[in-house]
């Protein structure tokens, strides 16, 4: 008898999922990352691509995207690198202009995000139609693994100051593990002039702005296991002057 491949019910076969991993110095994150991608999208179903975003990283992460081009398919890993390091915010939209799905995940290379609440997000958006999905670290069952007190101080208040600043209607804004249609995010990077963290915080606000509906989905946040951290001293003060920018102009 002829063996039956496994059903996935209730697939949109029209939908299709880009994922956009920016990556800076990741080449021993970035063959794990991509595996769990490849694992839980296959799982599920769904189809989809994964374009990485390297800029530049002089640790030899393009040459490791290269190798794995090789191993998953053209079709599945797209290399899309840039000559230097260019901004968060410029390498979502650089990656979204190769993105040939309706849908977009934006998510961190560093395995902070794992995939295994990718077929979760697909499910949130399904339930309403939600023109966005993001990531909550700070309700239901979401939480924040590995960081020091500092960092965690930082991370509420900044937050906090979010919240209370821009009422933005969601309970993350400095996430950046988000699932949206591709035509809201052309959409607002149109009208986002942020660039690095603050990029991630104004996509909500113009979201709000222009009453896009906003789901979310409780994620785990686990701190890098391999690399350092890219946030610094400068980030923070991009992040404030970003915040009070935003709070008088939106």
């Amino acid at each position: 008898m002829a063996s039956r491949k496994p059903s996935h019910p209730n697939r949109d076969s029209e939908d299709k999922y880009s994922i956009l991993l920016p990556t800076y110095n990741e080449r021993e994150n970035l063959p794990l990352i991509v595996w769990l991608l490849v694992k839980y999208f296959g799982e599920s179903g769904y189809n989809y691509e994964i374009i990485v975003i390297d800029d530049g990283s002089p640790d030899g992460t393009l040459e490791v995207a290269e190798q794995l081009q090789k191993i998953y398919g053209e079709d599945k890993i797209l290399l899309r690198p840039r000559a230097k390091k260019l901004g968060l915010g410029t390498a979502y939209i650089h990656g979204m202009k190769h993105a040939t799905g309706n849908f977009i995940f934006i998510m961190d290379a560093d395995l902070s995000h794992h995939p295994k609440f990718i077929p979760e997000f697909i499910e949130k958006q399904k339930e309403c139609n939600y023109d966005l999905v993001s990531g909550t670290r700070y309700q239901g069952s979401g939480g924040v693994y590995g960081w020091d007190l500092r960092r965690k101080l930082i991370s509420r208040g900044a937050n906090f100051l979010s919240q209370v600043l821009l009422r933005p209607g969601a309970s993350d804004l400095t996430g950046s593990f988000r699932l949206y249609k591709k035509a809201v995010l052309d959409s607002l990077v149109e009208r986002c002039v942020s660039k690095g963290y603050v990029f991630q915080m104004e996509m909500i606000v113009r979201a709000r702005q222009l009453n896009y509906t906003i789901g979310e989905v409780p994620i785990s946040f686990v701190d890098r296991v391999y690399g350092e951290s890219k946030l610094g001293g400068n980030e923070i003060v991009s992040f404030v002057k970003g915040l009070i920018t935003l709070f008088a102009t939106t």
